[in-house]
């Protein structure tokens, strides 16, 4: 296992549990990733000469998606910063309490106040959530440079605005519950750290095959020998909810284009015709360095680019049995239609 001084090891998720790593884990700064390249390790291969980036890969890093304000143009902390970040880490883990999902973790250490994922009912205790890996990047998107994700303009806004309008409340219908609740799909790409936040790649001759463990999604890539051919593109007029993908190395990496999104399928408030560009690089034994540009000037005033550092795992990929939105809707609708009528009673009163 590679180690650097630039990560920690947080805490061991338990329900399901799996092993927790006894080393700090990898980072892949891109002067460290160079360095890293410079060793003896040598990227593995496929039989057919591919790049071998096959296994179960972790997103456990604490990094944010966006640059907390205070950070400015920094894209990486100093020493004594890192330093001071490990130390308050250290100290939110043994406090307990509320697990800190996704970007919550590093903004509980800047701010030192955690703040519940779900206030409304109470969150999951730190004893779900999984090692999670400090690095001393700023922010997981790289371009802007300020490392955070560009304005909106003015058509996107308007077109949020008109899809809030024709949702349908919250407790009208089962089509007015979230996608995630209702066990359909969390979008793609899933980028939340540190809760199901594990991948299986698996690759053919002729095909990659992603399998996300949130909502057990399966992404089958097939791939084409020249990125400029029309290969596998499909109709425009079909949508998909993790859009028409396909795929083509270069060197020793996997590129990933993707289009056709459902106009239902959101991702930040991204439009149908978004294009999704992916870059998976093997750049240690046991870190996938995942790259991903999405390019959508209906929605943003220029494309942005993130890298997250996926860690390698021996623990399978755990079933993900989402039923909890099934199971609770009836009591969802009925209690709201309960609270309709009792309201109607005492207006009449």
């Amino acid at each position: 296992m590679t180690c650097t001084d630039t990560t920690l090891n947080l805490k061991t998720r338990v329900k399901p549990v799996r092993r927790a790593l006894s080393l700090l884990v990898a980072i892949a700064l891109s002067a460290q990733a160079s360095a890293q390249q410079a060793n003896d390790w040598e990227v593995p291969r496929t039989p057919d000469g591919h790049p071998d980036l096959q296994g179960v890969w972790a997103n456990n890093s604490s990094t944010p998606l966006e640059r907390p304000e205070i950070f400015g143009d920094r894209a990486t902390l100093s020493a004594e910063e890192f330093a001071e970040l490990r130390r308050q880490a250290q100290e939110i883990r043994d406090s307990g309490g509320d697990a800190l999902f996704g970007d919550g973790f590093l903004n509980a250490v800047i701010t030192g106040e955690v703040q519940s994922y779900d206030p409304s009912t109470g969150n999951y205790d730190a004893a779900w959530m999984v090692d999670r890996n400090l690095e001393n990047r700023t922010s997981l998107i790289i371009d802007p440079p300020n490392g955070r994700i560009p304005p909106m303009t003015e058509e996107a806004r308007a077109r949020l605005a008109q899809r809030n309008a024709n949702r349908p409340g919250e407790t009208d219908s089962y089509l007015g519950r979230p996608l995630q609740e209702r066990c359909i799909t969390w979008g793609m790409p899933y980028i939340m750290a540190g809760y199901n936040s594990y991948y299986q790649i698996v690759q053919g001759s002729d095909s990659v095959a992603i399998i996300q463990e949130m909502i057990h999604d399966v992404r089958v890539i097939p791939i084409v020998d020249a990125p400029e051919q029309d290969e596998f593109v499909l109709d425009d007029r079909v949508r998909l909810w993790h859009g028409a993908s396909r795929g083509w190395y270069e060197g020793d990496t996997l590129v990933v284009e993707t289009r056709n999104f459902s106009d239902q399928s959101l991702f930040r408030g991204a439009g149908a015709d978004r294009l999704f560009m992916e870059r998976y690089t093997r750049i240690s034994e046991d870190v996938l360095q995942y790259q991903f540009t999405v390019e959508d000037p209906s929605t943003w005033e220029r494309p942005w680019t993130a890298i997250i550092n996926y860690t390698a795992s021996e623990d399978p990929i755990f079933e993900y049995a989402c039923h909890e939105g099934n199971y609770a809707l009836m009591g969802i609708l009925s209690g709201a239609r309960a609270a309709e009528r009792n309201a109607a009673a005492g207006n009449n009163q």
